[in-house]
């Protein structure tokens, strides 16, 4: 699953080159973390996540304060978390997550992209059991941290599977152990260059070279859209 999560980072990141759409994203990510519990990163572990990737992106501190804030002000009431479901070409299923002020504008985006692509938009739930919930954080791999040791440790904090390239170790969880996960990280010392809640297909397909072309087509268009913040595919 490494290997295809930094596959996917790296084509999220492509597409998202300009700062102008990914700064925007992350904050509101900040926004609605702070807004679900405490605006304190030591007491928010979702925060506290959100916070660092938005740091590994190089999000300047004045937008991650300013984010903060939002979700203290009457602006943050606007803002609520919706997600979708759809399928597309070749057996291709997208679950998407967003984060809006304007509910429906972003039905409006998000189904227009579909019907655009030949695919359509499937009732909530419908990929309930087609997509996992994981909590997965990514260390850089460096010399003083011994592997199995590390793995050791974290299994009374919720570790489930670690796996390793060459310079990233991969940790994944099940997402309610999110939190247990980042204060096991924390008693070892050890500071994850990303921490994310992943959804990951169950039963992943493999398509050809012009099959998955033709799904990249939708998947830019869903990811280009200002208030998706997150898009998970059963692409392999």
């Amino acid at each position: 699953m490494g290997r295809a999560f930094e596959f996917r980072k790296e084509r999220k990141m492509k597409r998202w080159d300009k700062m102008s759409k990914l700064f925007p994203k992350l904050s509101k990510a900040i926004t609605l973390a702070a807004k679900e519990g405490v605006p304190d990163p030591e007491m928010n572990a979702k925060l506290r996540a959100a916070i660092l990737n938005a740091k590994a992106e190089n999000m300047p501190k004045d937008n991650i304060d300013a984010a903060i804030k939002r979700a203290q002000g009457k602006d943050a009431d606007t803002i609520s978390e919706v997600t979708f479901e759809g399928k597309g070409a070749n057996g291709v299923q997208y679950f998407i997550e967003c984060a809006t002020d304007n509910n429906a504008r972003t039905v409006a985006n998000i189904k227009s992209y579909f019907n655009k692509c030949g695919g359509h938009l499937l009732q909530n739930g419908a990929l309930e059991f087609m997509f996992t919930r994981k909590a997965v954080f990514e260390i850089e791999k460096r010399a003083g941290i011994d592997v199995d040791s590390m793995e050791l440790e974290l299994i009374d904090f919720g570790l489930q599977d670690l796996e390793e390239t060459d310079d990233t170790i991969y940790l994944y969880g099940d997402y309610t152990e999110f939190g247990n996960l980042s204060k096991g990280l924390e008693k070892l010392g050890i500071a994850p260059k990303k921490a994310t809640l992943q959804r990951i297909s169950t039963n992943p397909v493999e398509l050809s070279e012009e099959e998955y072309e033709k799904s990249e087509i939708l998947l830019d268009k869903i990811e280009d859209d200002e208030d998706v913040v997150n898009v998970f595919t059963n692409i392999a």
